[in-house]
């Protein structure tokens, strides 16, 4: 069994849809990012890369390559369990925390667990997500921006297994 974890920030600004988790959330702003600037998604994926020993979001995915110009993180998250697949690593579970002072996303959860359950093809019961806000500190606190943390388990495929 190996642990990985992960951490991404991205800023919030005008004309850019706000996504976490792969759910489109109504806000005045949105997270700016080379991608959709899903900073949830993007901190698992690190997670699981850094778990696998297969690198981190930059080296597979990096910003300013054309291909990866508004992708989905939930593409990019279904590209890495394929990678995880090739190279005999299952996934365990996933526990993530969002930090945003704003909007209110608990009513969201559950959605962006089942999303991401679904790219990873694990039960949403494997996706812990938590949000929470920094209490007015920071340039979280300070709405200029959502970051977001996460831990990822995985385990070394049986020879029997199947995918």
């Amino acid at each position: 069994m190996r642990i990985g974890t992960g951490y991404d920030v991205h800023r919030l600004e005008e004309g850019h849809p706000l996504v976490l988790g792969g759910v489109d959330i109504p806000f005045e702003r949105g997270l700016a990012g080379w991608s959709d600037g899903d900073a949830l998604i993007h901190a698992i994926i690190d997670a699981l890369l850094g778990a696998s020993g297969l690198g981190d979001i930059g080296i597979h995915f990096p910003s300013g390559d054309p291909e990866y110009r508004g992708i989905s993180g939930i593409v990019l998250l279904r590209r890495v369990r394929e990678m995880l697949d090739e190279a005999g690593w299952r996934i365990e579970n996933i526990d993530a925390t969002v930090i945003a002072e704003q909007p209110r996303l608990s009513p969201y959860i559950d959605q962006m667990r089942r999303h991401i359950g679904e790219a990873l093809g694990i039960g949403e019961e494997q996706v812990g997500i938590k949000a929470k806000t920094s209490d007015g500190l920071g340039f979280v606190g300070r709405g200029e921006g959502i970051a977001a943390q996460a831990v990822a388990s995985i385990y070394k495929r049986e020879a029997n297994e199947a995918i």
